[in-house]
């Protein structure tokens, strides 16, 4: 039998208001609350409480036998605990079922596990402990910001004590192999590797409502009946995506919902599939081959590596700049000013050198970058964002002396 594995991502970031020049020394409050209540809100009303009724309906007609499972970024709970209350108790009554397993990553959706060590522990212990107590479990599985990874960011979430990592089943990674077996990463004892079958997860998440696709329009029992093209060996196929497709990306009025809701039944309806969550699916089946990571590899744009949030010297540049203050940031709130070290944590979300990206006037991917970003240019994300830096840069100093400089 083969599992069909759902892993669903829920992000929203905490998006900068337009920090200017001016405000710098005189302004501190650097985050746009309006908009992210607003924004997280709307996604709230148009995604997350329609759909978790949706799943909600599809655990409970097939007792369970649909599963699934989310990563829900830090930053989308703490913002959905404060706004939108009902959102939280929704995903509750999900992971109540029995049926639906949490997955762990960083708490700030942040890229600190290519740049931070000691902060990437810290925001997986920190998320750890926020699923423990919004929703009483502890989570064994882990989902890097983006499913960026390579072997030495495996070999530290191994040593975190996770059992399963979900990735990208990208071609630099895969070969000649197939993404629907369970790896073992080379350098790691114990860790399995899930990778997500992006044809078929794109077919929802991007294609679906895309009327000059040739599979366009597409329904549940076609969805179902493609899948039968995947060998018999197959331990599962992962289907991973963003949660938001379902009714903010794609909006219910394509159908989307209703295709969600369809969909569980036609799968189950013979012998050869079941539902399964990556957890499940790693105990049903050992690593079958070890796999080696070439490059760091992640799930954005055509190329699968880190260029959608490093891929120019702008991005770069705020990267090294954000993470340059980490250790004053740690400082500050040893010494008593925890407010400056979450300020700093929420400028290590992924999204903020995301909105850099200049592929919106290059390439084919520009189009995803430009539909996420809440700004007019990428110059405009830039200057924004070191604005907000060079300000917390002068507090942190005022607070626990200028940054330490690596010795020549």
């Amino acid at each position: 039998m083969t599992s069909i594995t759902f892993y669903f991502q829920v992000h929203q970031p905490y998006r900068l208001r337009r920090y200017g020049s001016s405000d710098i020394g005189e302004a501190h409050d650097y985050f746009d609350d309006g908009l992210n209540e607003m924004i997280a809100r709307r996604v709230a009303e148009r995604c997350y409480l329609p759909m978790n009724a949706v799943l909600k309906e599809a655990i409970d007609q097939t007792e369970g036998r649909f599963r699934c499972a989310f990563s829900i970024s830090g930053t989308a709970l703490s913002q959905l605990e404060a706004w939108v209350p009902e959102a939280i108790d929704s995903f509750r009554d999900l992971v109540d079922t029995g049926a639906v397993e949490m997955l762990c990553e960083t708490s700030q959706h942040s890229l600190a596990g290519l740049a931070d060590p000691e902060e990437f522990a810290r925001q997986v212990e920190f998320q750890r402990a926020t699923l423990e107590r919004l929703f009483g479990v502890r989570p064994r599985a882990f989902r890097n910001t983006e499913l960026i990874l390579d072997t030495e960011l495996l070999q530290r979430i191994e040593g975190l004590g996770f059992d399963v990592v979900v990735g990208e089943g990208a071609e630099p990674l895969l070969g000649w192999r197939t993404p629907h077996l369970v790896y073992r990463p080379t350098g790691c004892r114990e860790l399995s590797l899930l990778l997500r079958a992006y044809s078929f997860s794109d077919d929802i998440a991007f294609r679906f409502s895309n009327d000059e696709w040739e599979g366009y329009p597409l329904f549940a029992d076609v969805f179902a009946g493609s899948l039968e093209e995947v060998p018999e060996a197959a331990a599962f196929v992962g289907l991973f995506m963003d949660y938001e497709t379902f009714g903010e990306h794609q909006h219910e009025s394509t159908g989307i919902l209703d295709f969600m809701r369809a969909l569980p039944g036609y799968v189950l309806e013979g012998e050869r599939f079941d539902f399964a969550t990556p957890s499940e699916v790693a105990e049903a089946h050992p690593p079958r081959a070890p796999i080696a990571f070439p490059r760091p590899i992640s799930w954005a744009d055509a190329e699968r590596d880190l260029s959608a949030w490093l891929g120019n010297p702008m991005q770069r540049a705020a990267h090294e700049a954000v993470y340059g203050l980490g250790p004053s940031a740690r400082a500050a709130a040893e010494s008593g000013n925890p407010a400056l070290y979450e300020a700093w944590r929420k400028l290590t979300t992924s999204d903020h050198t995301y909105y850099m990206s200049t592929r919106h006037v290059e390439e084919s991917d520009g189009d995803v970058h430009e539909y996420f970003s809440p700004y007019d240019t990428p110059h405009d994300a830039f200057i924004t964002y070191m604005n907000v830096v060079e300000d917390l840069s002068a507090r942190l100093a005022a607070a626990v002396g200028p940054p330490e400089r690596p010795h020549p």
